[in-house]
């Protein structure tokens, strides 16, 4: 699996944490409306490819953060 990850660590970190704050302003009722659920889901997006370590948006632009 180590093949499929195209993140570094710094920006793993930075992904899981980001991700852990939008999910507490949409689930802790900070925001509302629209705004909670794009919030949330990019909050989502952001925890999951941090645990991963595979962003699909990088692989798709040919980019890494991850040195080989």
């Amino acid at each position: 699996m180590s093949g499929l990850v195209n993140e570094a660590g710094w920006d793993r970190i930075v992904r899981v944490i980001l991700g852990l704050v939008l999910l507490y302003l949409w689930l802790g009722n900070v925001l509302s409306g629209t705004a909670a659920v794009i919030v949330g889901i990019i909050g989502i997006v952001l925890l999951v490819t941090g645990v991963v370590g595979f962003c699909p948006l990088y692989r798709v632009l040919g980019f890494a953060t991850k040195k080989e």
